[in-house]
């Protein structure tokens, strides 16, 4: 769907783009690595499952009511200072913004290595320049403007579903035909409240990018009618395969064997189809990779550039070139992105993930915590026709943000908490900056 502003005749996003947005951000490399990391949590990975599944879609609820509540507020930040003020507003939004970027450092790191395994030749060349080469290539791609990147993301989405279907249908089939090996290796681990809880986390970092349709908000077509549809549909369907797709290699693979293994949906489908259709996967788990490397590039870009507009960045960050994008933003993020994949490099795939899923949660969780504040403050104040409904879905949102950051543990808390205090002195510099700019004016 295409829309043009008129106001100043930019291309905006419209339902199916935020949708895939939502999904493609959400899929990425880690729902390939899942199974393997909740392997010793068998069953209780399942009840963790709907748990987080439950608490995403109250988090997505809460977003969708604030983007129709509140249209005009330029994504998150504005929602949150609107209610909560500014100093909660920079904290969430800094810690959301360092997540993104160091996202965008490991999808590119993880994505090499799969795509060594389906292009051997690959695997000669250094991997940090070919991860580098991937995090430019979707930089200059969104710098065309947030249509091309939004016309990559659908296509990219598309792709990315095909294995999750391929197992799903796998899955169904041997179900019908043999349903005996759903038997031969039932998961041992005894049901216990702790390690639903930890499972349930664990899940949580698979399900990061369901807010991604409300952080390009002043790029969307009719906000307040597109993101909650976009943002409860795409979160829904992700949550349904998700499910579907880490039950089918729990049941089939014996518990000690998947939890070692690199890739459990490749696993599956040598075992159980035919040798070297794990291959053929892996293909497609470079699709998903690249189709998150976009998404987070875009929303990076968009995210930086409010953040500058907002006066709590510097301004030359709310650059954007003719074609509409965030060049400014685009490029020194794409920078800091560059910086960690030459740190981090040489780190194993799944020492990188377990590190990137602490930190990455941990920073994530201050935003959907704030938002659901947000939408309290909203319903206290009953400026809206439907503010009754608001109380519900806000003590839900808050109520799973407080257990996640149980479910995460000291560690996490601590980075969080870090990630936090070091976003401070920049807020400090930008507010002087500001007063001294308006005291210059008089």
């Amino acid at each position: 769907m295409v829309a043009v502003d008129g106001n100043n005749g930019q291309r905006k996003l419209g339902f199916w783009m935020c949708t895939a947005l939502v999904v493609g951000n959400t899929i990425g490399i880690g729902i390939f690595l899942l199974p393997a990391s909740l392997a010793p949590f068998g069953f209780n990975a399942t009840i963790g499952w709907l748990v987080t599944v439950l608490g995403c879609v109250a988090l997505a609820r809460v977003f969708a009511r604030l983007a129709r509540e509140m249209p005009n507020a330029d994504g998150p930040y504005g929602y949150i200072r609107a209610t909560l003020g500014d100093i909660p507003a920079f904290v969430s939004i800094w810690c959301y913004w360092v997540s993104l970027w160091i996202t965008n450092a490991a999808i590119a790191t993880g994505v090499v290595g799969y795509i060594g395994a389906v292009f051997p030749g690959v695997a000669t060349l250094q991997p940090a320049l070919v991860a580098l080469a991937l995090l430019w290539s979707f930089v200059a791609i969104n710098l065309f403007g947030v249509r091309t990147g939004g016309r990559v993301q659908v296509v990219t989405t598309a792709l990315k579903l095909l294995p999750m279907v391929a197992v799903a249908l796998l899955g169904a089939w041997l179900l019908l035909t043999q349903p005996a090996v759903y038997t031969q290796h039932p998961p041992s681990a005894p049901l216990q409240l702790g390690s639903i809880v930890t499972a349930s986390t664990i899940a949580l970092f698979a399900m990061l990018g369901l807010e991604s349709a409300t952080v390009p908000a002043a790029r969307v077509m009719d906000p307040a009618r597109t993101i909650p549809r976009a943002t409860i549909a795409g979160t829904v369907l992700t949550a349904v395969i998700y499910i579907i797709v880490s039950t089918v290699p729990m049941l089939l693979i014996p518990e000690a064997e998947l939890a070692t293994t690199t890739a459990p949906f490749a696993t599956v489908m040598d075992r159980f189809a035919a040798a070297g259709v794990g291959r053929w996967l892996a293909l497609f788990v470079v699709v998903s990779g690249l189709g998150a490397l976009n998404g987070w590039t875009l929303l990076v870009g968009e995210l930086t550039r409010t953040m500058a507009e907002n006066g709590v960045m510097p301004a030359p960050l709310a650059g954007s070139n003719r074609r509409g994008a965030p060049a400014v933003a685009l490029l020194v993020t794409g920078m800091f992105a560059s910086g960690m994949i030459l740190m981090s490099y040489s780190k194993s795939l799944v020492e990188g993930f377990t590190f990137l899923s602490k930190v990455v949660t941990a920073a994530n969780l201050p935003l959907y915590l704030c938002c659901s504040l947000a939408l309290a403050i909203l319903w206290r104040r009953g400026e809206t026709q439907a503010a009754r409904g608001l109380l519900g879905i806000a003590v839900l949102g808050v109520a799973y943000s407080v257990f996640a950051f149980i479910g995460l543990g000291h560690e996490p808390f601590v980075l969080g908490v870090v990630l936090a205090v070091a976003g401070l002195p920049l807020y400090v510099f930008m507010r002087w900056r500001r007063a001294a700019v308006a005291n210059a004016a008089r």
